[in-house]
């Protein structure tokens, strides 16, 4: 098996990428191809002291930014790390494909150099987060922020079958994210997808509010690209204002630095509860094809679960699943 990573993408690419990469392959066995400025690469392999025969580089000689337009950017910079990454993919070079770097640039050549799944419309970003009862898996999260009611019911079979075949829970429940619980609540767009959902098989439980995302009240939470991402960045930002807080507040006496010191393994297994790096990266379901998306400020940790995860995807032939539940 063989995963293309895109070395340059993330804020503190291609440093970390590598450190990464060179930790998942010592510790999963699959094989990586990296991505992007060739001498930049072999020079940090080399101060990773990796000379083993799973890395491999493919070299490119630009990168899409961050700030770059996405849809522009994948036909002008045809050789970037994330066009050429793809590209291997869609050759049948590569089975996977992670990058940390632009998303919209990662979703449009995705969409457009793999093409999408039999029965699917648009592709969706799944996340998985941690709760009060275990984790949920939220879907989307900024793939596709003008959905129609059809492909919120595809995106939320997609996620139906990630959550059974990935992350190995039988008939997970799933909640629409709305403004009440109420069916007559929300605008017509909403509503629509609640009747397309109540006639379905999955097992729907109807709407849920924002005070449910970290509740565990169900599975899986389904919402239009733009509300998802909200939520996402407003949870990022509370979760580490949270953290300052608590430092800032701590450490202001004596007591307070006491208590922090005595209460220091506690809040370590806090940290790694709410630490993103543990699942790694977003995938991107509905593509012909397995693509991960990781944060733009990925640690070498969450790299390296990255590549764990799109080698399960891989493994467990996610996409047939995908298709199996469409049909």
């Amino acid at each position: 098996m063989k995963i293309v990573v895109d070395a340059m993408g993330g804020d503190y690419a291609p440093e970390v990428i590598i450190k990464g990469a060179v930790a998942a392959v010592c510790e999963y066995n699959t094989e990586v191809i990296l991505v992007g400025d060739e001498a930049k690469i072999n020079s940090l392999l080399k101060k990773n002291k990796y000379s083993g025969s799973l890395i491999s580089v493919c070299p490119s000689t630009e990168v899409i930014a961050m700030h770059d337009p996405a849809a522009a950017s994948i036909r002008r910079k045809r050789d970037s790390s994330i066009v050429v990454g793809l590209n291997l993919v869609k050759e049948g070079k590569a089975d996977a494909f992670f990058s940390a770097g632009n998303t919209g640039a990662v979703v449009c050549g995705a969409t457009l150099g793999l093409g999408l799944l039999p029965g699917i419309e648009r592709p969706g970003i799944g996340i998985v987060i941690p709760t009060l009862k275990g984790i949920t898996f939220i879907i989307d999260v900024g793939a596709n922020i003008d959905p129609k009611p059809t492909q919120m019911l595809q995106n939320g079979i997609m996620a139906d079958a990630y959550v059974k075949h990935i992350l190995s829970k039988a008939n997970p429940t799933l909640g629409l994210l709305n403004v009440g619980e109420e069916e007559s609540k929300g605008t017509e767009f909403v509503k629509e997808t609640h009747e397309l959902l109540s006639h379905s098989k999955l097992n729907f439980i109807g709407n849920v509010e924002g005070r449910d995302l970290f509740s565990g009240k169900c599975d899986i939470i389904l919402c239009d690209g733009f509300v998802g991402n909200v939520a996402l960045k407003v949870s990022e930002s509370l979760a580490e204002a949270m953290q300052i807080f608590l430092k800032k507040h701590l450490l202001s006496n004596f007591i307070g630095k006491l208590g922090a010191v005595l209460l220091r393994n506690n809040f370590k297994k806090f940290k790694k509860e709410m630490d993103y790096s543990e699942y790694g990266g977003a995938p991107l379901l509905g593509v012909n094809g397995v693509v991960m998306i990781g944060h733009g400020r990925s640690n070498a940790k969450a790299i390296k679960n990255a590549i764990r995860a799109a080698k399960e995807e891989v493994e467990r032939k996610f996409n047939e699943k995908i298709m199996e539940a469409i049909q």
